[in-house]
């Protein structure tokens, strides 16, 4: 199976395991998703793909090939981007700027320029604030430039960490929206979240961490149906993004 294969690994900080024998597979083309609340593991799963937090432990396996021990650096030259929590833009620089950084790789100004325009085909209001300040936008405008900025390294992995962390219902909707959209032109997803309920709708498989564990997995409408689940994201007193 190509794509993205996670296999038994175990990973943390220190001397503490925040990640007990984790296997997840991501299907190519598909979006999969990983819910779970906060202290979860979402973010060390995500720092161990990434090889910023090295399994101490099992395998990540991408195409085929076991990338565990690699180096961030060569692990995005695989075709592996993330848009991080809370967007993180650089305040300072103009919209562009910022979707420039995101292609350090690559040296093609032909090449850079038609990322660019890839981008603004994706986000046409992008392309119209294209000079301005990225600090000066909005929440949502912020969260359209964090994504635009992954998309610029070409990536066949799109790894995006909470992306309604902090948004506005209407911007929340958006943004699944276009994810969506991203996927539907060839580009996989690994969705993390603890918005089930927007997750769920888009996503084609989903697993569920709960202290370091999976402790649920399937296809997206089986964990919607999930009983467990449905208690844990879906009841009034928590609603949909617990």
């Amino acid at each position: 199976m190509s794509g993205l294969q996670i296999r038994n690994i175990r990973s943390g900080y220190d001397k503490v395991d925040v990640l007990h024998d984790v296997s997840i597979d991501v299907e190519p083309g598909k979006i999969t998703c990983i819910l779970g609340a906060n202290g979860a593991g979402k973010t060390t799963l995500i720092r161990a793909i990434l090889g910023l937090t090295p399994p101490r432990a099992g395998q990540v396996i991408w195409d085929g090939v076991d990338i565990t021990k690699e180096k961030t650096h060569r692990i995005v030259a695989r075709g592996i981007a993330c848009i991080p929590e809370g967007r993180k833009v650089f305040p300072r620089m103009s919209v562009e700027e910022n979707l420039i950084l995101g292609a350090y790789l690559e040296k093609g100004g032909a090449q850079l320029r038609e990322r660019i325009d890839y981008v603004y085909s994706v986000f046409p209001r992008l392309k119209e604030r294209s000079g301005q300040l990225a600090g000066t936008m909005s929440g949502g405008e912020q969260a359209m430039v964090s994504i635009g900025r992954g998309l610029m390294a070409a990536p066949r992995l799109l790894v995006i960490d909470e992306p309604s962390l902090g948004l506005s219902p209407l911007f929340v909707k958006e943004n699944f929206k276009v994810i969506q959209q991203i996927n539907e032109r060839g580009i996989t997803v690994l969705l993390v979240e603890q918005n089930a309920r927007q997750t769920l709708a888009i996503a084609h498989r989903g697993y569920v961490l709960t202290q370091g564990r999976v402790v649920a997995q399937g296809s997206a409408q089986e964990l919607a149906d999930n009983d467990e689940v449905r208690a844990a994201y879906f009841s009034k007193s928590t609603g949909a993004s617990t």
